[in-house]
């Protein structure tokens, strides 16, 4: 397989996946300030020109981040990476997809792709506080999940993998964590498989 992935991006949490699944697979670096999602042969696999993409070994790409986290619980299921029962498997679901889209999609965004919310820079410091304002009450619901558990779903899942890499933006960015999102943030940490990319990924 082949893994299309920015370094400290939300394809960390696929790269964490993938290791904990021990599978084999190459990493290709797209340089998203170079403009390397944009260019043909990214198209030609990923029209979308975005990331994750996750080629397998049919050739066949697959894109958005949930539907490749949720197609590896399903093709490896001894790792116990998706809750055996519909309500767990939904729960799960819920949770990855709140992250990637709202605190994602529309908090993070608005931090880290400013100007695609406004052409007038005069807007930005404004677009900028509307985005910390949305992963601060993201962050507050998924603290109210993990409430009483060390992680998403009980055990870990494709779900944490998910929390992991905006936890990991928030620390970066030096937004303070609730304090169930902080234990489950250094819970992951302490995880090998996670140390592990990090390292990879040039972070120590």
């Amino acid at each position: 397989m082949k893994l299309y992935m920015t370094p400290g991006s939300c394809t960390t949490g696929i790269h964490v996946l993938l290791e904990e699944l021990d599978l084999a697979f190459e990493a290709y670096i797209v340089n998203l300030p170079a403009g390397d999602h944009m260019k043909p042969e990214y198209r030609a696999i990923n029209p979308k020109s975005s990331i994750p993409t996750l080629v397998r070994d049919d050739g066949s790409a697959l894109t958005e981040f949930q539907a490749i986290a949720w197609w590896l619980a399903r093709s490896y299921p001894r790792a116990n990476l998706l809750p055996g029962d519909a309500d767990g498997e939904a729960r799960v679901i819920e949770a990855m997809d709140y992250v990637v889209g709202t605190l994602h999609g529309q908090g993070f965004a608005r931090i880290f792709t400013t100007d695609t919310f406004t052409p007038n820079a005069a807007d930005h410091e404004a677009v900028k506080a509307r985005g910390r304002e949305i992963v601060a009450q993201g962050f507050a619901i998924m603290d109210a999940t993990l409430t009483g558990k060390e992680y998403v779903a009980g055990s870990f899942s494709i779900a944490d993998a998910a929390l992991f890499y905006v936890e990991f933006w928030a620390d970066k960015l030096g937004i303070e964590l609730p304090w169930n999102c902080r234990a489950h943030y250094q819970r992951m940490l302490a995880r090998p498989v996670v140390r592990r990319v990090l390292r990879e990924e040039g972070y120590h």
